[in-house]
């Protein structure tokens, strides 16, 4: 892991914005768009890059796959799968 060495002074505009310098924005792939997670830590504001999927793809590769297997689902049947993925994931995450 590459550390920057040099700490970079930036401001925080009249409407909260904050210019990330352009370093650490290449170093990190910071692009327009790019979406953050945001808290508190004591008096320290952290910032951290989501890497979010991109859905469209992902669904769009899920019904390729479906329509070469020649699989069809209902409304309800997706529902059902979305309901019991995202009950395991919350199993997962708290433990």
């Amino acid at each position: 892991m590459r550390i920057l060495e040099d700490p970079e002074i930036t401001t925080m505009s009249e409407k909260g914005q904050v210019v990330i310098p352009q370093e650490m924005r290449k170093h990190l792939g910071i692009k327009p768009k790019t979406k953050f997670i945001v808290y508190v830590v004591g008096d320290n504001i952290i910032m951290r890059k989501l890497d979010m999927p991109d859905i469209k793809k992902e669904w769009k590769s899920i019904f390729q796959t479906m329509d070469k297997k020649h699989l069809k689902l209902d409304e309800r049947e997706i529902a059902k799968e979305i309901r019991s993925y995202r009950k395991e994931k919350h199993k997962k995450s708290t433990g």
